[in-house]
Order: C-alpha cells, then sequence, then structure tokens
C-alpha cells in the first residue's frame, strides 16, 4: 500500500506519478474528501478542475470515481487554473478539489481540496481524517458506515468566461493609459487564462510560453526561483514594455518585473495592493506574514490600516482573514489573498491591481514600485541542515548577546537594535533551514545574511 504520509503534506496532497501515487490512490481520496465534506456540511456535490500535465485527467477522473461512489455529485470545470477552482467552489459553494503539483516539476501531481466557499482544508483542518479514511480504503477495510443509495453523476461546466468577468467587475482599467505587458506563462495555466482574463483591455500583451506543456520545455514554472524569471527580465526591455508577468504553474501567484526587467518584491506589491483596498473604503485589516518586509505594516498604518502579522502559509492567511475580516492579505511567496475572492489567493486578481495602479498615472513602474520599498532583503536562502534546532539555538545565543529581541510566532525572528531583522525557520518536509534577512541598506542586509549563514552551515 502506498505511503500516504509522504504525499499528503500540510496544506495539500504532492507527490510523484506514479511512484508515490495514482489513480487507484487518487480515487480512495475522492471517496474520503467525498465522505468528510458530507459529514462536515452535508455536501451533496463537489466541484473539480485539473491542470495541463498529461497525469492531470487520469487523476481527476479517479478522485472523481471516488466522490461518485459515495453518492455525491461531481461538477467538472475542466481545465484551469487553482484560483479558478476557488471562483468556482465560491460562486457555486460547493467543496473542491484542484488537480495540480504548482511550481513542481513534471513528474509531481497533487490535489488542493477546499470547503464549499473556497474555505482552506489543511493538516489541522481535515486532512488528517481524509488521509486515514483514504489509507483504510487502499487497505481494503470497511470505513464508512453510511450506507449509499446510489452513485452520483457528473456533469460539465465551464467558468473560464464567469472567472474572468468576476475579476474584471473587481478592477477597473478602462481609464488605464495603453501599457504593454509581457506576461511569461512558463507553459503552465497562466497561458490558459490570461488571454480570457486580458482580453478587451487596453494592453499590448506579448506572449511568452503560452503552450500548455506540463513537460515546461522552457523553464520550470517556479518565479520564485530566480533563474526562471531570466527569460521575461531580458525580454520586457526588448520588447520596450511597461511591465512583466511571469505566473506559476498553476497561476495562483503572479510575479512582477519593472520596465528594466527588475524584479519588484511581493513584499512591494503587497504594499501597493494593500493602499488601494484600503482606498476603497470597505475595511482597514491587511493581513501580512512574518517575512514580508517591514515597509508592508508602517505603509498599511500610514494609510490609515491596521497591519496583522502571521505566521507563513496560507493556511494561517486564510484564518487570520477570517477572524479579523481583513480586506487583503499578502505572503512574501506571491500569494495574495483577497476578501472579494472568498479569502483565496489569486495571482490575476494581483495582476490586475498592479496593472491598474501603473496605468492610472504616468510614472514608469520602477519609480511607482519605489514608494513601497524602503529597505534591503535577502530573499529566501535555503540550507541543508542536520541539526536545524541546534542551528538555530546557536545564533539565537549569539544575537540576543548583542541586543536582539527573540519573537518565536513561526521559528526564530530577531529584531536588531539597529532596525534590521532576520526570520530562521524550519522546514515541515525536508532537513532545511531558511533565512530572510531585511536591513535598512544592502551592507548590513549582507552582513547579516553572511554572518547567519556561517553559523547554519558551519
Amino acid at each position: 500500500m502506498p505511503d500516504l504520509s509522504t504525499i499528503i503534506k500540510a496544506y495539500d496532497v504532492r507527490g510523484v506519478v506514479p511512484d508515490q501515487w495514482d489513480e487507484t490512490v487518487a480515487r480512495a481520496i475522492g471517496a474520503a474528501f467525498a465522505e468528510f465534506v458530507h459529514a462536515e456540511s452535508g455536501a451533496t456535490a463537489v466541484v473539480t478542475a485539473h491542470d495541463m500535465r498529461d497525469s492531470s485527467v487520469p487523476l481527476s477522473r479517479a478522485f472523481a470515481e471516488g466522490v461518485l461512489e459515495r453518492g455525491l455529485d461531481v461538477v467538472e470545470a475542466g481545465l484551469g487554473s487553482t484560483d479558478m477552482l476557488y471562483f468556482a467552489a465560491g460562486s457555486l459553494d460547493l467543496p473542491g478539489a484542484m488537480f495540480t503539483a504548482s511550481h513542481n516539476p513534471a513528474q509531481y501531481n497533487g490535489i488542493k481540496m477546499c470547503r464549499a466557499g473556497a474555505a482552506p482544508i489543511g493538516q489541522d483542518s481535515g486532512l488528517v481524517q481524509i488521509r486515514a479514511w483514504a489509507e483504510q480504503l487502499l487497505d481494503g477495510g470497511t470505513v464508512f458506515d453510511r450506507e449509499v443509495a446510489s452513485p452520483g453523476t457528473s456533469s460539465a461546466r465551464d467558468v473560464l468566461g464567469e472567472y474572468s468577468d468576476y475579476l474584471r467587475g473587481l478592477v477597473d482599467l478602462s481609464g488605464s493609459r495603453p501599457l504593454k505587458v509581457v506576461v511569461d506563462a512558463g507553459n503552465g495555466m497562466g497561458g490558459h487564462t490570461v488571454p480570457v482574463v486580458l482580453a478587451g483591455l487596453p494592453l499590448d500583451v506579448v506572449p511568452m510560453y503560452f503552450e500548455l506543456d506540463g513537460s515546461f520545455p522552457n523553464h520550470e514554472a517556479n518565479p520564485l526561483d530566480p533563474a526562471n524569471l531570466v527569460d521575461l527580465q531580458r525580454a520586457v526591455p526588448e520588447h520596450g514594455a511597461d511591465i512583466g508577468l511571469a505566473f506559476d504553474g498553476d497561476a495562483d501567484r503572479v510575479f512582477v518585473v519593472d520596465e528594466h526587467g527588475d524584479p519588484v518584491s511581493p513584499s512591494a506589491i503587497t504594499a501597493l495592493v494593500a493602499v488601494r483596498e484600503l482606498a476603497r473604503g470597505v475595511g482597514t485589516t491587511i493581513i501580512h506574514n512574518l517575512i514580508t518586509s517591514s515597509a508592508v505594516p508602517e505603509i498599511v498604518r500610514e494609510h490609515g490600516g491596521e497591519p496583522v502579522r502571521t505566521r507563513v502559509g496560507h493556511s494561517f492567511i486564510k484564518a487570520e482573514m477570517a477572524r479579523t475580516d481583513a480586506v487583503f492579505g499578502g505572503e512574501h511567496s506571491a500569494h495574495y489573498y483577497f476578501r472579494d475572492f472568498w479569502r483565496a489567493d489569486t495571482g490575476m486578481l494581483a495582476a490586475l491591481h498592479v496593472l491598474a495602479a501603473l496605468g492610472e498615472q504616468p510614472r514608469p513602474l520602477s519609480e511607482l514600485a519605489e514608494a513601497y520599498s524602503r529597505y534591503s532583503a535577502s530573499g529566501e536562502i535555503n540550507s541543508t541542515v542536520a541539526d536545524a534546532a541546534g542551528r538555530t539555538a546557536e545564533v539565537r545565543e549569539a544575537f540576543t548577546a548583542e541586543g536582539g529581541a527573540v519573537d518565536e510566532l513561526d521559528g526564530l525572528t530577531m529584531s536588531l537594535p539597529d532596525g534590521s531583522w532576520f526570520n530562521l525557520r524550519a522546514s515541515n518536509t525536508e532537513p532545511l533551514l531558511r533565512l530572510n534577512v531585511e536591513a535598512p541598506d544592502e551592507a548590513r542586509m549582507v552582513e547579516i545574511r553572511d554572518r547567519v549563514l556561517g553559523m547554519v552551515r558551519a
């Protein structure tokens, strides 16, 4: 029997196909998911969608078979981005399952599951039960007490047009000056959604790698890795474009580069979108995780908002958004969450906000973004270590002795007397320590970065 502990992670299912999971596993997870949402909320149907990977269709169909066996109906939204699935789960008020491995290489696939209204399902909110039931099914056990009178029925529903209309109703670009936009879809789902969402707007779109290809022939669809932004960074100035957008494989994240091809940090995008959302006057709370720039809470306060700091991870962001009724939330990883989008993350809506902000004023993006970029940041740096706890304790002791303040909301955050800070936190799934450093200037950031890495990697 497959070891489901290797593929059912903190927030989703993710693993190599067929080595770690296949249609048999997908069918068991589908049945377990159906039983979970029925028991919890009385759900009678589930909506599914899938990305362009070769294994996505067979896996999603097997999952649907498991759902149907438990007497629930399946609405198949078909090919789409993860945020399109969230739209379907929100607008149809149905639990949902998206088949994608996001930015992972071609041999991977996964499932992102949610409750009706796009509410998250994670390790602490249902995944443990779903995994236990799926394991029992795979082991040949009798799992469920509930008798099913008849299997569910399957139907198809194309929601791409509805999704596009909904997003365009949230951001008005009608008054924008014409913009030239280079979009790198990385052969992922942005190639499917971008042409529909951006059609007819005052935008000259230059497409890069829009062909849907789950083998990712040009580069991995992971813009968080600087190597995967190089093509876009080169193309933007070559085309004389105003902005470049890069989407990850399932198009729920977006990365932005300016007219020179220089990346605009996700923290700056978080601050920019936060200011726009605050200006609407429909709420004051903005969520940011603890490794976004200090500029984010500063700018939020300057514009009359209330910043709320959370741990890293979408389940924490979404929980805080629900608790505080926040209008917007942002993460360093370029996930952006909107109350108007069922508190779910959508790279496309964030992109529309950036395009609107750029197009409604005359300055280039580099100047616009400068107002939201105040400090020097290292970005996230991973180190493979055998004793993460021991290394972290050494770093804590050294910097505490020099007047650093300790915060343990998520890993170790040290706030230093000169306003610099760093966060060191262990990966949940790998023997890694992840370091993020921010300082008033580049020289100080490099000094702290190199010192901490020296201790971690000694």
